[in-house]
């Protein structure tokens, strides 16, 4: 596979972007850099598509799924950390893919088509087309499945605090609130799994190859029809935090 490395404008890291392969294709100018708005993508839109391959072809699958503690993000795409979630024991998935096996996580935030209405330079010379501006970030990394009613306990118990601090804040559903009987049932009908990274492609395609005059107009065009989080996405893209 042949690798062409770039040093974006940037400059946190050093990429290596396969030119062919199973990567996602990442321009230089969309590549996603900043740690902090990959985490907060996972935060926001943890409803992932876990997609896995076996001799039977295929899968995809749309779970959520969260990190299991920090995740670490290096040069040349490197990624260190867990991710982990559950699905219904009767999915097929736990019977066509194997512990071990390498699978695919892709988690996508705000998207919306961009008119080239929106861009005033179309006066001048009308050279636009319509485009698509959105993020997304594609994990790579080996699944292993939880069959112990302890792991799987585990995992929801992280899950469920997770998503009710942030819906229900102190008023939050504790799993302890449900008969034992009844819970321990529950988590007899699902599969844990844990997915131990080794690679990501973080990619925010949000217009940064436009003049600034267009570039501020989508985001007032997107504003005007209802899609905040990403115009919002576009006006963050100064936020060099990481």
């Amino acid at each position: 596979m042949k690798i062409s490395y770039y040093v974006f404008d940037k400059g946190r890291r050093l990429f290596g972007l396969p030119t062919k392969g199973s990567a996602m294709f990442i321009p230089s100018e969309f590549a996603e850099q900043r740690d902090s708005v990959i985490n907060a993508i996972l935060a926001q839109y943890p409803l992932a598509t876990l997609v896995t391959q076996s001799d039977q072809g295929l899968a995809a699958n749309h779970i959520p799924i969260l990190p299991d503690g920090d995740l670490h993000y290096g040069d040349d795409h490197i990624c260190g950390g867990r991710l982990i979630g559950h699905i219904a024991r009767r999915n097929q998935l736990v019977d066509i893919c194997q512990d071990e096996s390498q699978v695919l996580v892709i988690f996508q935030a705000a998207d919306g088509y961009i008119s080239p209405n929106w861009y005033p330079t179309k006066a001048d010379h009308h050279k636009h087309v319509p485009t698509w501006n959105y993020q997304a970030i594609h994990f790579h990394g080996t699944i292993r499945f939880i069959h112990d009613a302890k792991g799987k306990g585990a995992i929801v118990g992280k899950l469920t605090k997770f998503f009710e601090d942030k819906t229900n804040g102190k008023q939050g559903w504790k799993m302890a609130q449900a008969p034992r009987d009844y819970l321990a049932k529950q988590i007899d009908n699902i599969t844990g799994f844990e997915i131990d990274l080794t690679s990501y492609f973080a990619k925010s395609k949000l217009s940064q190859n436009r003049d600034k005059v267009d570039f501020d107009n989508v985001v007032t065009n997107l504003n005007q029809a209802g899609n905040h989080d990403l115009a919002r996405a576009m006006t963050n893209l100064d936020d060099d935090s990481s």
